[in-house]
């Protein structure tokens, strides 16, 4: 966080790290409202899902904004980063799609199933396979289960574990791939419309403001937690996205 001169009054500058969709569009509707209140919201945007949390850990970002709960607390255990969450925005239910398929129902033995390669959201895409019905994991597995923890597969499904954001790519070569819906939304999928199948509401995968620890109770990252959750991005979120976005307040 940086203070910069301003014709009235100095600003307190704040970089926050997102990814493009949804997280970036939503910072860009709060931006005018910050800075009403003297806070320049700087954002960064990152197409994966590393970067911007080391450089929040390195202090190069006051804050960002891309990942979920689950995901936030394992990279930061990983990695041994000290960072925390102060406000939980919205979530994006993660979708099986296919550009060969149109049901689940279709997909044929040994059928390639695409999945992210990170133990948080690969995890999250088998427990979404599994309650499809199409795979079903070791219970004591958890939340980061991997594809070792299948414990039964009628179909002989065969996994191709890749970085979340080539996961649209692969589509053409794969029968189906599990995506999460910023990359989907990237790529033009409509995650209501296109996913075969979807979590529901429900999902406990909210994406939240993350912090550096020693500074959750900084009071220009409490007013960005604050716009994060107010009726304004409420209101964005649902005639934005059409339920593909869903709020977590």
């Amino acid at each position: 966080m940086a203070l910069v001169a301003g014709t009235a009054a100095a600003q307190t500058v704040l970089r926050v790290g997102a990814t493009p969709v949804p997280h970036a569009e939503v910072l860009q509707v709060i931006q005018p409202q910050l800075a009403a209140e003297g806070i320049q919201l700087e954002i960064v945007e990152f197409t994966d899902y590393v970067q911007p949390n080391l450089a929040l850990a390195a202090g190069d970002l006051d804050a960002n904004y891309f990942q979920h709960i689950p995901y936030l607390e394992q990279f930061s255990q990983d990695h041994r980063l000290d960072l925390t969450y102060i406000a939980a925005v919205h979530i994006e239910p993660m979708g099986v799609y296919s550009g060969r398929w149109t049901r689940l129902e279709d997909l044929p033995q040994g059928a390639s199933i695409a999945i992210p390669n990170d133990p948080t959201n690969g995890g999250r895409a088998l427990l979404l396979l599994q309650s499809a019905g199409l795979i079903r994991l070791d219970p004591a597995a958890g939340i980061t289960a991997t594809i070792l923890d299948v414990v039964e597969n009628p179909l002989g499904l065969r996994f191709r574990e890749l970085e979340a954001a080539q996961l649209p790519r692969v589509l053409p070569d794969v029968d189906a791939a599990v995506i999460n819906t910023n990359y989907a939304l990237e790529a033009g999928l409509n995650p209501v419309a296109d996913a075969l199948t979807i979590e529901g509401s429900d999902s406990p995968y909210a994406n939240v403001l993350a912090v550096r620890t020693d500074r959750q109770d900084d009071p220009a990252l409490q007013a960005l937690a604050r716009a994060l959750t107010s009726s304004q991005v409420r209101d964005f979120l649902l005639e934005r996205y059409g339920g593909a976005v869903v709020p977590a307040f």
